[in-house]
């Protein structure tokens, strides 16, 4: 089993910044992808950013180039088990509830999930 938890987030001014984190422990070095997805009051969760096991990171196109997503190792030669969320330039409509997630390389859909931070851009 998999266990994710999750810390940063907080509130901010429009422009401002923010990092997420996220760690895996448990069985982590099945996961091959991780990343953040997020849901905003009445919609759906969305994807916002992955990364997988080799540091590829992949975005949603209204967070390109102002969030960077990276995955670092907690112990070396261990699994890239820790995914941030680094924040910049952020926007009203970036807030929202964030959700780190992992999955395993056979796997479509997120199999784990973190408990969820909350991100509020004030204008």
């Amino acid at each position: 089993q998999v266990q994710l938890v999750e810390s940063g987030g907080g509130s901010v001014q429009s422009g401002g910044s923010l990092t997420l984190s996220c760690t895996a422990s448990g069985s982590s070095s099945t996961i091959d992808n991780m990343g953040w997805y997020r849901q905003a009051p009445g919609q759906e969760r969305v994807l916002v950013a992955t990364v997988d096991d080799g540091g590829t990171a992949r975005y949603r196109d209204v967070v390109f180039r102002r969030f960077t997503a990276q995955r670092q190792r907690a112990q070396r030669g261990g699994p890239r088990n820790t995914v941030y969320l680094i924040m910049k330039n952020l926007k009203p409509e970036d807030t929202a509830v964030y959700y780190c997630f992992g999955r395993s390389l056979n796997s479509a859909a997120p199999e784990y999930w973190g408990q969820g931070t909350q991100v509020t851009v004030s204008s």
